[in-house]
């Protein structure tokens, strides 16, 4: 089922070749909207493909990236009215057990490509209306052991969005978050299903009681993307079936 509510719209979705970002780009071209997939797995060219819409490979790690994505978004719709930072990696270790590489990997894909996808896109983006709607995490918000760099990193994205907010909410930009919890995807499933201590600190303590799909998260993208998000910006949204907020055990 189709929709027009964003009917004339332009997205740039990143790390669109599956997951949360994938099911983000499926919702927004669902409801009307022109959408540029950007990933750098080659298999969002196939993602893209089954809806209809553009894509392009590219790591966003690498300098002028985010000028590439916008150019491309530019050259395919003519404008740019909503950007989704959803692009990042996982793979965070304790503090003491990350070099500087792994320090460079984590916090350069998660936190710098976002500043630099975004520095390039608000030239571009569409006043007053425009929508940029980033991913950080509840690791972003409360601890959780072993994740020190995707955790300063998540917590950076969600501290650009209110910094942001605040400069382009005048110029008619609205600037918010989400802060998925335990969403099952591609990164996500390994420990899911397979590490009993992920299980009891994220899945057994969330009040729902199930981990969360990407289409969930997707939803509350859209609807930050959209109208009905007119008067919102700044937020950073949990998706966490209670996570954060709850965060208690069964009874036994």
């Amino acid at each position: 089922m189709t929709s027009s509510r964003f009917a004339g719209r332009a997205a740039l979705v990143t790390g669109a070749a599956r997951g949360i970002g994938g099911a983000t780009a499926r919702r927004l071209a669902q409801d009307g909207a022109h959408v540029l997939l950007v990933d750098v797995l080659p298999e969002v060219a196939e993602t893209a493909a089954e809806i209809g819409q553009p894509s392009l490979v590219l790591d966003l790690a690498e300098a002028g990236a985010g000028e590439k994505a916008v150019a491309a978004a530019l050259a395919a719709f003519g404008r740019l009215d909503i950007l989704v930072n959803n692009a990042g990696i996982s793979g965070s270790r304790p503090l003491l057990d990350c070099d500087d590489a792994l320090l460079d990997r984590i916090i350069g894909t998660n936190l710098m490509a976002v500043l630099r996808m975004t520095r390039a896109a608000i030239p571009h983006i569409t006043r007053p209306g425009g929508r940029i709607v980033s991913v950080a995490s509840v690791f972003g918000i409360a601890g959780y052991p072993g994740s020190t760099p995707y955790a300063a990193a998540k917590a950076g994205v969600a501290q650009m969005t209110r910094q942001l907010a605040a400069d382009l909410a005048p110029e008619g930009v609205a600037v918010n978050a989400v802060a998925p919890g335990l969403i099952e995807t591609a990164m996500t499933k390994e420990r899911l299903h397979g590490d009993a201590y992920y299980q009891a600190a994220m899945l057994h303590p969330t009040p729902m009681r199930r981990a969360g799909q990407p289409e969930e998260v997707a939803a509350v993208i859209a609807f930050l993307a959209s109208a009905d998000a007119s008067y919102v910006s700044g937020e950073v949204i949990a998706v966490d079936g209670g996570w954060l907020t709850g965060r208690h055990p069964p009874r036994v």
